[in-house]
């Protein structure tokens, strides 16, 4: 297609739940409900729906730390095949703001590098500092990212053998409000239950993986209206995490159990606390990209309405980060599948066009 095509989509245009039409006509890489004049057009036909939002994502980053461009590229080239348009990238220690510059790689916002206490996250990821530098590290970091900073809220305490909060209360406090002072929003890594309702009481906007939630934190949640991303495709780890430290660290081996047996209840619990909850899903450590189709589903599996995981990585989580959706004027991000993703998540796994800044690229 060249640049002076008019892309037509008709169909089903999900530009809401509830606000479906018929058509929508993509101009000079911007979406426009007005049939416009050109004789140039390419139709694509199907059911559309905003690009998709991957809200826990690491470009630039595996299991071993951060990676070349041409590693990122692949990764980011992998979350667009899947429909993934725009990234909420929860930490990386590589500079991808190259990425920018590519029309045809996916948008991303950045939380720059994740925030840790010493020896106490996966080695290579994390500044890793001690509490009386934590609110010049958040600073640096809310300079750094678009408007997130990540701590790393909770991880193996080798002295007691498991999970442990890394930041004192006071120390959380200060730093969540240095952040706020400077426009970023923060999330914290937290698997465990000791660390959830200090952060929250210090005032953080998110909390990454949220399983340590329980009856007494979840309300405390709503109340306060921090969102969680549960990343349930890598929660799914966890039985083969803890085989792995079994022998070393027992407690922590069963307590990551535990916590993995109890997770769909713990997702639909927030959920129906009235919790937002978003798509995310931790690719770019351990974990493979394009991975968004799946953990939709297990946001179903988990309980959740269709309609409802649909706006966890659609409508709802644009407007979360920000971003416009198919809005009159807004960037031509969209992808097309072939049947209705309400009556059927599944289809996400299959996008049948990926539209990315007003060209077909997928």
């Amino acid at each position: 297609m060249s640049d002076q095509a008019v892309l037509h989509v008709k169909g089903r245009v999900l530009v809401g739940a509830d606000d479906v039409r018929d058509e929508l006509w993509v101009v000079g890489g911007r979406i426009s409900y007005e049939r416009p004049g050109s004789r140039d057009i390419r139709t694509v036909e199907g059911w559309a729906l905003p690009g998709l939002v991957d809200a826990h994502c690491h470009v630039g980053l595996d299991a071993h730390g951060p990676v070349p461009d041409d590693v990122s590229e692949k990764q980011a080239l992998t979350d667009r095949e899947a429909g993934t348009l725009l990234i909420r990238d929860a930490g990386s220690p590589s500079d991808t703001r190259w990425i920018d510059d590519r029309a045809d790689l996916p948008k991303i916002i950045r939380a720059g590098r994740h925030i840790a206490r010493t020896r106490r996250y996966i080695r290579n990821y994390a500044h890793e500092i001690e509490p009386e530098d934590l609110v010049a590290y958040v600073a640096q970091e809310a300079r750094r990212g678009d408007g997130w900073v990540k701590l790393v809220g909770d991880w193996i305490d080798r002295e007691t053998g498991d999970l442990g909060a890394c930041w004192p209360r006071e120390a959380a406090a200060a730093a969540i409000a240095e952040a706020h002072r400077l426009g970023a929003r923060v999330t914290a890594h937290c698997f465990a239950e000791d660390s959830l309702r200090d952060l929250v009481e210090a005032g953080i906007d998110c909390v990454e993986h949220a399983t340590g939630l329980t009856e007494e934190t979840i309300p405390l949640f709503a109340a306060r209206g921090v969102a969680i991303v549960p990343t349930l495709v890598n929660i799914a780890t966890f039985p083969r995490l803890a085989a792995g430290g079994e022998t070393k660290f027992p407690r922590w081996s069963a307590h990551m159990r535990a916590l993995h047996e109890r997770r769909y209840d713990t997702v639909r619990a927030a959920y129906d606390a009235g919790v937002p909850v978003y798509v995310g899903t931790d690719a770019g450590g351990s974990l493979a990209h394009g991975l968004v189709a799946g953990e939709v589903a297990e946001l179903v599996t988990a309980g959740i309405p269709p309609v409802e995981a649909l706006s966890a990585t659609a409508w709802g989580a644009r407007r979360w980060l920000g971003r416009p959706g198919l809005d009159e004027g807004a960037p031509a991000d969209l992808v097309v599948y072939e049947g209705d993703p309400r009556a059927d998540v599944r289809v996400l796994a299959a996008p049948r066009r990926v539209v990315l800044n007003g060209r077909v690229v997928g």
